[in-house]
């Protein structure tokens, strides 16, 4: 279960980084990654 938050984390961390060009798209970036880390904890 560890290995796959932590996986997971890294991967919306690359794909934030790459898909967003702006500060405010980086914020709603990661507020997508945050909701899908609540939603696999539920």
């Amino acid at each position: 279960m560890k290995k796959a938050f932590v996986l997971l984390l890294v991967v919306a961390g690359l794909v934030s980084a790459m898909g967003c060009n702006t500060v405010q798209g980086i914020g709603k970036d990661i507020e997508k990654g945050g909701e899908a880390i609540q939603r696999s904890t539920k």
